[in-house]
């Protein structure tokens, strides 16, 4: 079940007592891939050493051979494992990959970020806590790292880089666009300028929704996109069917040579005989 080095998940020296069943796991997510619960990491208390085999107290070292069960080791957590840079996160509840000067807390989204998004994303309340949109796993808790998009919502990195891959660029909550598309939007402008509609489109319009800046307007219609009007995007969905141009209908003219109801009529008046 377990060696000196540890599992695939941690590199450590020694198994955890499991306190829900007893049981003796290297780590929490090998037992939770056998049993039919899940270890409550935070109530574990014992733990086996690996090279002694001695029960004893969670801690570092070894009471008895005083090997190292981790280069690093949470007390709160009870993470052993080599030294990733890691420090556990008060708010967050759980340890991070570190180092910690490159971390900050959102406070607002309650997750740990990379500084260089401090006052530079948009907050999503509690947005770690949902899971993960495109597999549905947890992401708080994940060793996955976690990829922020733009409109604030999180997927895990290996997921972003699968929608990436299969060209999906769109977030899979609000459909807002997943990067910055403006290289894409030119092509697009490019090709639908070399693409003219058929003469009986000529004209068309259609009411949209932007994805992006969430505007309604109304644009000409076109089979390869339609582009927002205010922001540009293409990230918009038809509202609608097609409205197309009425052309004005010409007025009938009336003939010259009718007469109009106030004109009167010409016609023969008798001749009268002067008197005499």
């Amino acid at each position: 079940m377990a060696s000196s080095v540890g599992c695939q998940h941690y590199v450590r020296s020694c198994l955890l007592k499991a306190p829900c069943c007893g049981k003796l796991y290297v780590c929490r997510l090998c037992h939770d891939a056998e049993e039919n619960h899940q270890m409550d990491r935070f109530k574990v208390q014992e733990v086996l050493c690996s090279e002694c085999q001695t029960l004893q107290k969670a801690q570092k070292n070894c009471q008895q051979c005083h090997v190292q069960f981790g280069e690093y080791y949470c007390d709160i957590c009870h993470l052993f494992d080599k030294d990733k840079k890691q420090y556990h996160c008060q708010p967050c509840g759980i340890c991070r990959i570190g180092p910690r000067e490159k971390y900050f807390h959102c406070q607002k989204c309650n997750l740990c970020l990379a500084q260089d998004l401090r006052g530079n994303h948009k907050c999503v309340e509690n947005v770690s806590r949902q899971n993960c949109p495109v597999c549905m796993e947890d992401i708080h808790t994940s060793r996955i790292g976690a990829h922020v998009l733009p409109c604030g919502h999180l997927l895990h990195k290996t997921c972003f880089d699968d929608m990436v891959r299969t060209g999906a660029y769109r977030c899979p909550l609000c459909m807002h666009s997943a990067w910055n598309m403006d290289e894409h939007w030119e092509l697009m402008d490019k090709e639908i300028t070399q693409s003219p509609m058929p003469a009986e489109y000529q004209g068309a319009t259609v009411k949209i929704i932007c994805n992006d800046c969430q505007s309604h307007c109304t644009v000409p219609f076109h089979v390869l996109g339609m582009k927002c009007a205010e922001c540009g995007s293409y990230n918009t969905a038809q509202d609608g069917g097609l409205m197309q141009q009425q052309e004005p209908q010409p007025q009938p003219q009336q003939p010259s040579d009718l007469h109009t109801e106030n004109e009167p009529e010409s016609q023969d008046q008798p001749r009268t005989q002067a008197p005499h």
